[in-house]
């Protein structure tokens, strides 16, 4: 997974099964007037995109379902490896949008979304910044959802660990320690969940308090917690 860009376009890999729609996302970046997002790979199937130049992307933008097959269970696949996942689909129902986010997908589009909503998201999500789609606003963001990984990276950090002790904690599906990187997003995604929800999260403490306020992490996971702290 890249870097957050600076200033540089956006690059996005696009897993997506359908000629017209692949097109369609290449014709409205190239509509942005300031070219903010481009393509390095595209193909209909996750395996394909990320063998080549795909894997660098800062975003992999994906589409739920693959030749009739829904494939929301590699959702926390790619959020293990790194990558900044943006589900782009049909299947809309609140069920499916709060399974994708619990997953670690950092955003949720409805594929009749429109153009400037669609590059606005991906900008964001690849600087890490907060940002809101009217799917996922739909009763998902009433209380904050944490992937296991995100809720999990938060509980070793809170009990004083760094990031390098985190990532030998987590593993990836093959049984090696995530990186540093990839626990850093945990951490920040968290941060921006709750910053999209209008309750940001300046300090370690304020965040400790937002998750023991919403039941997300238990005072007796928190070796070192206080009551009150804020």
């Amino acid at each position: 997974m890249a870097s957050s860009p600076l200033d540089r376009p956006v690059s996005i890999a696009l897993v997506e099964d359908t000629d017209v729609v692949v097109e369609g996302v290449r014709a409205w970046l190239a509509a942005d007037p300031r070219r903010r997002v481009t393509i390095i790979a595209a193909g209909d199937s996750i395996e394909a995109v990320l063998a080549g130049p795909g894997e660098s992307a800062d975003v992999v933008v994906l589409d739920l379902e693959l030749d009739g097959i829904m494939i929301t269970d590699r959702v926390a696949e790619l959020s293990d490896l790194g990558y900044r996942v943006v589900a782009f689909s049909v299947h809309v129902k609140p069920l499916v949008v709060q399974a994708v986010m619990n997953a670690g997908a950092c955003a949720f589009l409805d594929k009749r979304t429109e153009r400037a909503q669609f590059v606005d998201t991906i900008v964001a999500v690849a600087q890490d910044w907060p940002y809101v789609t009217p799917s996922m606003a739909g009763g998902l963001l009433q209380g904050v959802q944490l992937s296991e990984r995100e809720r999990q990276a938060l509980q070793y950090l809170f009990q004083g660990m760094d990031q390098a002790s985190i990532a030998r904690r987590l593993r990836k599906p093959d049984g090696q320690p995530v990186s540093m990187t990839t626990v850093k997003t945990y951490i920040e995604r968290a941060r921006a969940k709750f910053a999209a929800a209008g309750r940001p999260c300046r300090s370690q403490f304020a965040l400790l308090a937002r998750c023991v306020e919403d039941g997300l992490i238990r005072p007796e996971e928190v070796e070192d917690y206080r009551p009150g702290a804020t």
